[in-house]
């Protein structure tokens, strides 16, 4: 009788094995690149919806309004960013030059979305100062 080896189920195995810990790998590299995706989209979101907010509070104050009327605003949403809340602030100082009396107005828009603590949660802020 023939003695038999059976080093080829060994490497078989070991190839089976590297095989799935190479799959394992690429599943888990392609999940992460999607979580990275949907951050960095979710981040832009955010930052249109601040900057829209700002665009918001400078009409408002170029159209003669004040910062009571910018402060009055309670948190804003907008349509086509559904989730996002955009809060706004804005302070004002007037300043006295030669003959002229322009008031400088810091607006800050803060935009979130979804809760503090949870894993997609993302916010932008954005400040301005215009002179009116």
């Amino acid at each position: 009788m023939k003695k038999q080896q059976g080093f080829s189920i060994v490497m078989a195995i070991f190839i089976l094995v590297v095989l799935g810990l190479l799959g394992g790998y690429m599943v888990r590299m392609s999940g992460v690149q999607l979580a990275t995706f949907n951050q960095a989209l979710l981040g832009a979101r955010a930052y249109q919806a601040a900057r829209a907010g700002i665009e918001w509070a400078m009409a408002r104050i170029n159209n003669g309004g004040n910062c009571a009327d910018v402060n009055a605003q309670t948190a804003m949403s907008f349509s086509g960013l559904e989730g996002f809340s955009v809060s706004l602030n804005c302070t004002s100082q007037s300043f006295s030059e030669a003959d002229q009396n322009p008031t400088v107005f810091r607006i800050n828009a803060l935009s979130q979305f979804g809760a503090y603590a949870s894993s997609d949660y993302v916010a932008r802020r954005i400040e301005i100062a215009i002179v009116n």
